[in-house]
């Protein structure tokens, strides 16, 4: 038992984790451009936002994941 514990918790964690990283290297690419554009036009500034506020949505599913992975310990 203790040891399917272990098991679920590393995958709660990798869960976690890669949905983290992967948020990470979406905003940067994202981020990059919304200023490039907010500089040229400031009208872009809220489609930039809202395009920069998307990829957390992946972090939530990860939490979703890692969240009912943890309840069946």
């Amino acid at each position: 038992m203790a040891a399917d514990a272990g098991i679920i918790a590393i995958g709660a964690g990798i869960a976690i984790g890669s949905a983290a990283l992967a948020t990470a290297w979406a905003q940067k690419t994202i981020g990059a451009a919304a200023v490039g554009a907010a500089a040229e036009n400031e009208k872009m500034f809220g489609k930039g936002l809202i395009y920069m506020v998307l990829p957390e949505t992946i972090v939530l599913f990860g939490l979703v994941i890692a969240f009912l992975l943890w309840t069946k310990m």
